[in-house]
Formats: C-alpha cells, sequence, structure tokens
C-alpha cells in the first residue's frame, strides 16, 4: 500500500472548520486555529469513503516570505489506521514529514524563503530533514528556497521574527 492511497494532502480554504479538533488536541481547548490564507491539511480516507483530518499546518505569504505554524498531527487517528496504512506512513517517515514536504513544494517556489517557529524537539528533527535551518533565534527557522546573500537572509529574519510567534 503506497500512502497516496489512502491520505490526501491538500490547501483548503475554511482551515478551522477541518482542524481545530486537531489543533485543540495539539495547542488546547481554548486554542482556535488562527484565520490565515492558507489551511494545508492531510486527510486520511477511510475504508467508508469519508476522510478524516490528519495532520494540519497554517500559512501566510508576505511577499517574499511564508510563515508555517500551528502543525500538529492527530495520534489518535493514526492508531486507528490499520496496520499496513500504518506501515506506509512509517515508510514514509511519518505524516508531519510527508505533510511539510507537501507544503514546501507548493509552496517555496512562491517566495525566498519559508520561517517556522520551532521549540520541539521531534518537530526540529523532522524540519531540518527537509532543509530547515535555525536563524538565530531560539525557536525561529528558516528554509531558503533560493541561494541568498547573508545581508538579504538578515532582511528576511528580521521580517519574519517580526511576526513571530506564529
Amino acid at each position: 500500500m503506497q500512502l497516496d492511497d489512502f491520505i490526501i494532502f491538500t490547501e483548503v480554504d475554511r482551515g478551522p472548520a477541518f482542524a481545530a479538533g486537531i489543533y485543540q488536541r495539539k495547542y488546547g481547548a481554548e486554542a482556535r486555529v488562527p484565520d490565515f490564507r492558507h489551511h494545508v491539511v492531510a486527510f486520511w480516507k477511510r475504508t467508508d469513503g469519508s476522510f478524516v483530518p490528519v495532520s494540519y499546518i497554517h500559512m501566510t505569504d508576505w511577499a517574499d516570505i511564508v510563515i508555517a505554524g500551528g502543525g500538529c498531527t492527530d495520534g489518535n487517528v493514526l492508531r486507528t489506521m490499520s496496520p499496513v496504512e500504518q506501515q506506509a506512513i512509517q515508510t514514509e517517515g511519518g505524516i508531519y514529514l510527508t505533510l511539510t514536504r507537501y507544503y514546501i513544494a507548493r509552496f517555496a517556489p512562491r517566495c525566498e524563503a519559508i520561517f517556522a517557529c520551532c521549540g520541539d524537539a521531534r518537530a526540529w528533527e523532522i524540519n531540518s530533514q527537509c532543509g530547515y535551518e535555525r536563524v538565530g533565534d531560539p525557536h525561529l527557522i528558516a528554509r531558503w528556497s533560493r541561494p541568498l546573500d547573508e545581508h538579504r537572509k538578515r532582511e528576511l529574519i528580521n521580517k519574519a521574527a517580526a511576526f513571530a510567534p506564529f
């Protein structure tokens, strides 16, 4: 079984409607999915044909940079998948890694860099596999979409830092 047999990665218009449950399990019952411009969701296509959100991240584009935040995965949903589905996810390195690769492929061509805030060791392990690097602030990370000189990188870092945390 291949991941794309049962997982669909897509951008949705109404992120809060799809991701509120996942987001609140990760960030607390009072947390609200920000009404940002872009919402990327991984949906599990169950054997009955229904789709269940399993992983989520929101994106905001600011001309030359994109900011990613609110990444989360629903472990309860992962545990209800069949062993074959779970193995397919593990073979790909996990659902969050695959979601991260998806949004990078989708958003990197639009900007000079993608920024995120990352304070979680597991999230850093995944983000670093996707080309992110720490950029000074203890939680701010960047993935450069194209070669940039140090001056330009610093300008973009300062711009992203003005929005943090996101």
